[in-house]
């Protein structure tokens, strides 16, 4: 399917008319979350009207709808991994429109699957894992955030993930609708992540980085406020559809492989 665009819902009612799909799977978002401080009215378009239109549009011709959040629509302040009933409380302009996002499906569709996942990277795209990899080669000294706790997940994995639940859905009499997580197994910091990620790095390529040194948020400025705590407890999407989370660290691998197979 060609592009299309999600803030309008003519664009979006025409694409299910011409391509007559058997769900609709929405991974369009607005991401950069410091931009979004100053670009809310696009943030707000792209993040809740988008998914709005296509949950409206989906509940008209009645097809089923998956939908992907995020672990930034919560505060931080919680000391272990949230469940899908926690409060959200979102910190930025980015968590706030994910937020809308989620109530705009719910209430345009009771069939809908919401996956919240958190920090996510891969071979493709802008993400944590190559600006550290590109980081690396340039500089013997690089200042990582010691102090956000997470769960790195590859894009690989959640893309398999969602291809289970489309199959699940499309194959299955009775489907349990409704919000659930899913995220690497295991919970770290972007400074633990930052490290990991040389040590495998350093097994395909010399790295010119030499320090890799903690910092705390308070002394990093960002225009928007992140949870310091964002993991999530990911059992109810096991017990609701088998699916088991992945150890982070291996996952990690996988894609530094497949980034380093590519140069």
């Amino acid at each position: 399917m060609p592009q299309v665009d999600i803030t309008n819902i003519i664009k979006v009612e025409n694409a299910l008319s011409a391509y007559q799909p058997a769900l609709i799977v929405n991974a369009a978002a607005y991401t950069n979350v410091d931009k979004a401080e100053s670009e809310t009215d696009l943030a707000f378009a792209v993040n809740r009207d988008g998914p709005g239109n296509l949950a409206g549009a989906c509940a008209k011709a009645n097809l089923p709808f998956i939908h992907i959040s995020t672990d930034y629509v919560f505060d931080g302040q919680k000391k272990s991994p949230y469940i899908e009933t926690d409060q959200v409380s979102p910190l930025s302009v980015y968590g706030k429109s994910k937020e809308e996002g989620e109530k705009m499906v719910r209430l345009q569709t009771k069939e809908h699957i919401i996956l919240r996942t958190s920090w996510l990277y891969g071979v493709h795209g802008n993400n944590f894992v190559k600006t550290m990899l590109r980081l690396g080669r340039e500089k013997k000294a690089i200042k990582v955030v010691s102090d956000q706790y997470g769960s790195p997940t590859s894009a690989a994995d959640l893309a398999a993930t969602v291809f289970t639940i489309a199959g699940l859905i499309i194959s299955a009499p009775k489907i349990i609708w409704g919000t659930y997580h899913y995220c690497g197994q295991g919970i770290t910091t972007w400074h633990e992540f930052a490290k990991k990620i040389f040590e495998i790095a350093c097994r395909y390529d010399a790295m010119k980085v030499e320090k890799i040194q903690p910092i705390k948020t308070i002394d990093y400025k960002t225009s928007a406020k992140r949870p310091l705590f964002s993991a999530l407890d990911c059992s109810l999407i096991e017990k609701s559809f088998g699916i088991k989370t992945k150890p982070w660290q291996e996952s990690l691998e996988l894609v530094i492989d497949r980034i380093f197979a590519q140069n």
